[in-house]
């Protein structure tokens, strides 16, 4: 008997380790979020390239949603984390030994890659051990994660050697711990034919949730390019409006993020239509907020508009599984997971290169930021008409 066979975790501890993956695989995805100043000085690039590293780990995570996004119905949830894991590995390591932007451009691709596979995998996972804890958890460790990376980071680079390497270590050695877990792990779906048919990509939505998702797509689309804006543009907006400290840089992801989850957790029990219209209205207070705060040179003011955003973005993740997770069946959430973080994908990397391009071709850094704002205002508007029009038969 293996080892694993001997000693299986607990479900309870299992939803821990897996919201624990969750969070280290969005925390590696923004530790290079502060460091993209000290590449830009070193290697001597544009914002615009700045945006397109940070975009095409978009990219290629929405190619790994479209490809393996279901492959962890068929094959089971453990062989599909513990391979994510490895690859998340080389991708840091590629970090750590990156010299010029094609090394880093591989290493965002890789994380990419990994980052998309363990998405439906682990979120599918924590649904099948618990629905009601693991909508929770999948709409909570995204703020944690994306927050705590950029923070780490930030305070490694201000205080500790080797800043551009030491953070991805760390990172390294935590998720080879995750995968010591894994193993230990049982699993929690019954693997089923068709495995290499799942990979060919497609957009398949079960008839139960199709009119669900039409209503939480432009929701989730308006939070993740507000997320693409502040992943992308923030460190250097800060230093631009007032301090130079690279912490203040990831003191903004920091907060943005933080309020994310402190949002999940307070409306947890509110009902799905709810959660949303609070998370479309606090994004659009926080886009206000930070339109006046920019033009008026309020660095102050800029951090209130992240902690809005922050909300906006938990709750309209929360309130968008809330809605559609509930009807999938355990045979489809892997799949269904997947489409709605294409959906978020495209909104964190596309608008994030549109935004680039502007800084460089365009009116520079604050007229950026102000176009963009009004843009996601725009899109939450949008959102908000959709939202009104929509069946109230959405689940609590």
């Amino acid at each position: 008997m293996s080892i694993a066979g001997r000693a299986r975790l607990a479900p309870n501890a299992s939803l821990v380790l897996l919201a624990s993956i969750l969070v280290s695989f969005l925390a590696a995805s923004s530790a290079p979020t502060p460091l993209y100043g000290i590449y830009q000085a070193h290697w001597h690039f544009s914002q615009i390239t700045t945006t397109t590293i940070f975009a095409v780990y978009a990219v290629a995570v929405l190619g790994s949603l479209l490809t393996f996004g279901k492959l962890s119905d068929h094959v089971g949830r453990r062989p599909v984390l513990l391979v994510a894991i490895m690859v998340e590995v080389i991708a840091l390591i590629i970090f750590v030994f990156a010299n010029g932007v094609p090394t880093l451009l591989a290493a965002r691709i890789v994380q990419g890659l990994a980052t998309g596979a363990v998405t439906g995998a682990v979120g599918a996972a924590m649904l099948d051990i618990d629905r009601a804890r693991g909508t929770l958890a999948n709409s909570f460790s995204p703020g944690i994660g994306t927050g705590t990376g950029a923070l780490l980071s930030a305070l490694f680079i201000q205080f500790l050697p080797a800043p551009t390497r030491l953070v991805y270590i760390v990172l390294l050695v935590i998720l080879l711990i995750q995968g010591i877990g894994i193993v230990l792990m049982p699993e929690t779906v019954t693997p089923m034919a068709g495995a290499l048919r799942s990979l060919r990509p497609e957009i398949k939505l079960p008839r139960s949730v199709r009119g669900p998702v039409l209503v939480v797509a432009p929701v989730l689309f308006a939070v993740w390019a507000l997320a693409g804006f502040y992943g992308a543009l923030s460190p250097a907006l800060v230093r631009a409006l007032g301090p130079t400290s690279i912490v203040a840089g990831g003191a903004v992801l920091f907060v943005f993020a933080s309020l994310s989850s402190i949002a999940v957790l307070l409306l947890r029990n509110a009902s799905a239509r709810t959660t949303m219209l609070t998370g479309i209205t606090a994004l659009i207070l926080g886009m206000v907020v930070t339109l006046v705060s920019v033009l008026t040179d309020f660095v102050v003011g800029f951090f209130v508009g992240a902690a809005l955003g922050g909300v906006g973005f938990g709750n309209g993740i929360q309130g968008s599984f809330k809605t559609v997770m509930p009807l999938a069946e355990a045979h489809e959430r892997a799949s269904v997971l997947s489409l709605l973080y294409i959906v978020s994908y495209v909104g964190l990397g596309v608008p994030a290169v549109i935004a680039g391009f502007l800084v460089v071709y365009g009116g520079g850094l604050p007229m950026t930021t102000d176009e963009y704002a009004v843009a996601i205002i725009v899109l939450a508007a949008i959102a908000l008409l959709g939202l009104r029009k929509a069946t109230k038969k959405t689940p609590a």
